[in-house]
């Protein structure tokens, strides 16, 4: 992924979230949502944006390494 210099808000993030979560395994989506309930550092918050950019356009397998990388965000900074 590429690099960004632009900081993304939480709003964003479910903004984007929301945007992506037909596309999402149902729980990865449900823990995204509870996560997102709470206040993260700005780069968790970046992070999560860009894993959720474009994920319906990702290949099964860029999307499986997405949902890793967004468990791994879950389990570690709640």
């Amino acid at each position: 992924m590429s690099t960004c210099n632009l900081n993304h808000t939480q709003q964003d993030v479910r903004l984007k979230l929301e945007g992506q979560q037909q596309f999402l395994p149902t729980a990865l989506s449900q823990t995204l949502n509870l996560f997102l309930e709470n206040d993260h550092p700005q780069e968790t918050l970046n992070e999560l944006f860009h894993l959720l950019k474009k994920y319906d356009l990702s290949s099964k397998e860029k999307q499986e390494s997405r949902n890793q990388k967004l468990n791994k965000i879950t389990l570690e900074r709640e």
